[in-house]
């Protein structure tokens, strides 16, 4: 029997062939696979069933293949205009820019530190850190990422190149510069618009007055001493192609080191946007000496199928989000692109990339849990729903073999599931069982941070029978990846039913220390609740959205609860592609038993990520007069 395409794409086994055509090696290999039990994959699952040393020399054999392989596959010498191995793809996250352009996905400074060190260990070539003109905070978070995540910690460690965003002016790219300069590989990435639609309505500037400020702005970028510069024609996909020919090589004359080619409203189908790539690459003078890259927006559902096009025309830098967050309907997903070329690589001409696989999972929570926005469960790849399989004749034949319904190994993105380790934790569990299931679900915290978390647990498990893996990650999103505290819950006691008004009591520990109470009337106890705070904080507010989910199945399950609050006081932060300033939202999450203090937990979390830009805006003199309304109740202007 013979397969047109690979039909399971795990690097941790592949699917059985037919006995007549392997060899005996080979056929011992699948036979342990078929023995393997329904929890585990392949060679891993003959590990886990009985050991005999055949399986030991099996999994010896297949480990040395891999790494054969890695060795094969190594990433390319960093070179900002050219790639030496022809099939190697760079991987440019912007989840810190464009995705935090989301509604409610705003993050702290700190926050966005700890995601870009996860992408970092996943392995993205490089981090677009944000847009350091929008804001004083934006341009010292892209500061602090560029010194801590853009130069080495370690000899050998993998160094990604670190990206800010600027409109083609001088004020916006020296921002850019001022923020990326200290990363041992700055780059700088500035765009214009090149659409007729654009140019007419948006810039009411020429064409030619357009080519002119794109080189000009380019040169300029680069006579500050960078050496990396990445242009954009915004809206390309609806540009006209003579004109976008002749503006990509004036800009190469000026000195851009990658010419990116953004989808900016979603518009093209995937023929159309591999043409367009295939076209540029063509005809375009100099393209020699530069990177094309890809960035492809979601309005039509295409991003991803759309950045692969491009990829098998001639792209080599690919511009991605986690999750696929972003503006509208989002951007190309990280995890879909890397997977859909590490399985599907042999009909894209052989590309691979530098990405961690196995570390998808964890950065798809992080990010979930620092920006707010939770994936649906169908989402492809890290979805709650990506490996359950519920129906009958799909569980009959993942009993049989995984193979039959499973594409990739969740172990291939760093999936792991409880009852593949045995473990299970309840109250009597300590320190050493609960340590231990944090490092198997992939956590890596320090030990006051995990004194924190187990207090947490502690309280849960004296509640609850058993404690799951979805319990535990709902906790430590709520002890470990939280913004920085400045007031945090003491107690909350509410009332509430048919018999009268609902009312709560609420104690807050303020930043000095001093323990605040306040007491209120709604109508419910969580309306009592957040209007006591709002006594305590006196931070106006408006509440835009509010939600909670059951992280598991029965009535002791914990609550986790999700709110988007915004402040009454426009701050100075700018859109990246409009340059209009917004006021900002901030998102924040929560988790307990009992839904009023997960409820509660969620409003202080949104409010100490508004009061943690306060500061910020109150330490910059450009935005001293915010200060005072944010923080007026709290703390005296010195």
């Amino acid at each position: 029997m013979a397969f047109s395409a690979k039909p399971y794409c795990s690097t941790t086994t592949k699917p059985p062939t037919p006995t007549t055509h392997l060899s005996p090696s080979l056929s011992v290999r699948a036979a342990a696979s078929a023995r393997a039990p329904r929890s585990a994959h392949g060679l891993s699952a003959a590990a886990a069933g009985k050991s005999t040393p055949s399986i030991f020399r099996l999994r010896a054999f297949a480990q040395r293949i891999r790494a054969s392989q890695q060795q094969q596959r190594r990433r390319p010498e960093y070179v900002p205009n050219r790639i030496d191995d022809p099939n190697y793809v760079r991987i440019f996250d912007t989840t810190l820019r464009d995705g935090e352009q989301s509604p409610g996905a705003t993050m702290t400074s700190a926050e966005k530190l700890v995601v870009a060190r996860q992408l970092a260990r996943l392995g993205v070539d490089i981090i677009e850190a944000g847009f350091p003109a929008s804001s004083p905070d934006d341009l010292d978070a892209v500061r602090s990422i560029a010194i801590e995540v853009g130069n080495p910690v370690e000899e050998g460690a993998h160094v990604p190149v670190i990206c800010g965003l600027s409109r083609c002016n001088k004020r916006d790219i020296d921002a850019a510069w001022e923020a990326v300069r200290h990363a041992r590989r700055p780059r700088i990435h500035t765009f214009i618009a090149t659409s007729e639609i654009h140019m007419q309505h948006k810039l009411r500037k020429t064409p030619e007055q357009v080519v002119a400020i794109a080189r000009e702005m380019v040169a300029y970028a680069r006579s500050l001493g960078c050496p990396d510069v990445e242009f954009s024609p915004e809206d390309a996909g609806r540009s006209n192609r003579e004109f976008l020919y002749h503006i990509l090589e004036e800009v190469i004359k000026a000195g851009a080191t990658t010419l990116n080619i953004p989808d900016t409203v979603g518009y093209t189908l995937p023929y159309e946007f591999g043409k367009l790539i295939a076209d540029i690459k063509a005809n375009t003078p100099g393209i020699e000496n530069a990177i094309i890259s890809t960035h492809c927006q979601n309005d039509l559902g295409l991003a991803t199928a759309n950045t692969l096009a491009g990829a098998r025309a001639g792209a080599r830098q690919l511009e991605v989000t986690i999750n696929g967050i972003g503006e509208r309907a989002g951007n190309a997903s990280l995890e879909e692109v890397v997977m859909a070329i590490k399985c599907r690589g042999e009909l894209l001409d052989g590309l691979y990339t530098g990405i961690n696989s196995q570390h998808i999972t964890l950065t798809s929570k992080m990010v979930q849990e620092h920006s707010g926005l939770h994936v649906q469960p169908h989402k492809a790849i890290v979805g709650a729903n990506a490996f359950a399989h519920e129906s009958g004749i799909h569980q009959d034949g993942m009993l049989k073999y995984k193979g039959t319904y499973e594409i990739i190994s969740p172990d291939d993105i760093g999936l792991t599931r409880a009852n593949e380790f045995g473990i299970v934790l309840g109250k009597l569990s300590g320190r050493h069982a609960v340590r231990s299931k944090l490092v198997e679900l992939g956590y890596e915290i320090s030990d006051k941070e995990f004194e924190d978390f187990f207090k947490r647990y502690k309280e849960v498990a004296e509640k609850k029978k058993r404690v799951t893996d979805e319990d535990i990650e709902a906790l430590l999103s709520d002890e470990i990846f939280q913004p920085k505290v400045i007031w945090s819950l003491a107690d909350v006691q509410a009332t509430c039913g048919t018999l009268g008004l609902s009312t709560a009591t609420v104690k807050l520990i303020a930043p000095d220390g001093e323990e605040k109470i306040a007491c209120s009337v709604g109508t419910g106890p969580v309306d009592a609740a957040y209007k006591a705070v709002d006594q305590i904080i006196q931070i106006p507010t408006v509440l835009r959205e509010y939600g909670m989910t059951s992280v598991t199945e029965g009535i002791d399950a914990i609550a986790t609860t999700r709110v988007v609050v915004t402040g009454d006081v426009t701050n100075n932060s700018k859109h990246a592609l409009t340059g209009h300033s917004f006021n900002r939202s901030y998102s924040g999450s929560g988790a307990a038993m009992d839904i009023v203090v997960s409820s509660v937990r969620a409003y202080l979390s949104a409010l100490n990520k508004m009061c943690s830009f306060a500061v910020v805006a109150k330490a910059s003199s450009e935005c001293g007069d915010c200060a005072v309304l944010f923080f007026g109740k709290i703390a005296p202007l010195a």
